[in-house]
């Protein structure tokens, strides 16, 4: 039997596993989407010598989400978003606790947030010359608060991309409970939509334009708030490895900032990314990556 072992002596590392413990057993608790979404069976939770140790059964799958074809790939993300969508904090009697379990964001905690993400950028001198784009995005969501707080209370998971979920028929195995919370339920289409946007052109445009084309235009505009939300988070978090890295590591993260800036400015724009710029990206990335780096990647999403 294959299993899946996390080990951790760490206090914030302990931390994380006993908060995702708790997420997956709140979740049980109330039923969640409990025809789409599952959990690995726990064989193992323990502390001993120190360390605290989860032990999960391993999920296989017979191949990645983006090896199968665009349609199932859209209908398995969507019926995903649906269920996400459909757990409300306020459709719980236990509204409080289900909340202190998962945390929550409003539109005001968005925006102080984006506004850190801003500072964390321009505080860079290798990036300082996107404050102008910061400030548009800035506008933006500040601009936007009406909606977005329109949208919040929705349980969303902030990570839901391929390497996060397993698929087996038409179930989705959840593999990180840590990053569901209650916020802006456009939250985790916009963390999937970013990444597809690189590994899944077709899909991208196919979900943003259900959403456009199906939905009310204020949940269009919730959507596209959110994906500008993220790609500040993204920014934030690449630039605060610059310090820490060297060589092909630093100009490959320098060139990761230089292409979600580049989507930044289109979402801003109203346009699309080029696909030469996406090719680009790719060629430049590929080059600099480390063998390991490289073989870490395969069969990952």
């Amino acid at each position: 039997m294959r299993v899946v072992i996390k080990a951790t002596r760490d206090t914030a590392g302990k931390r994380e596993l006993t908060h995702e413990r708790d997420c997956r057993a709140f979740l049980a608790k109330i039923r969640f989407a409990y025809d789409t979404f599952f959990s690995p069976e726990e064989i193992l939770f323990l502390e001993r010598e120190g360390f605290l140790v989860s032990v999960q059964a391993y999920i296989a799958q017979s191949t990645t989400f983006l090896e199968r074809p665009v349609r199932e790939q859209f209908m398995l993300a969507l019926n995903a978003f649906k269920a996400q969508e459909s757990a409300h904090a306020t459709t719980y009697e236990h509204a409080r606790s289900i909340r202190k379990i998962f945390g929550s964001m409003n539109a005001a905690e968005y925006e102080g947030a984006f506004k850190q993400f801003r500072e964390c950028v321009r505080s860079a001198a290798e990036t300082k010359h996107l404050e102008p784009l910061l400030e548009r995005a800035s506008k933006s969501l500040t601009g936007n608060t009406r909606v977005i707080e329109q949208y919040t209370g929705f349980l969303t998971h902030t990570d839901f991309v391929p390497h996060n979920f397993r698929v087996v028929g038409s179930n989705i195995y959840l593999l990180d409970h840590s990053s569901l919370r209650f916020g802006n339920k456009y939250e985790g289409w916009a963390r999937f939509l970013n990444f597809m946007a690189l590994y899944n052109r077709e899909l991208e445009v196919a979900l943003s334009t259900y959403v456009q084309v199906n939905r009310a235009p204020e949940e269009y505009q919730a959507l596209q708030q959110m994906r500008i939300y993220r790609l500040g988070e993204i920014l934030c978090y690449y630039v605060r490895t610059l310090p820490q890295s060297e060589g092909d590591l630093r100009a490959l993260n320098i060139e990761r900032i230089k292409f979600w800036s580049s989507l930044l400015e289109a979402i801003l724009n109203g346009t699309s990314l080029p696909e030469s710029c996406i090719e680009a990206y790719k060629k430049v990335r590929d080059s600099l990556r480390s063998t390991e780096e490289k073989v870490r990647q395969q069969g990952l999403h």
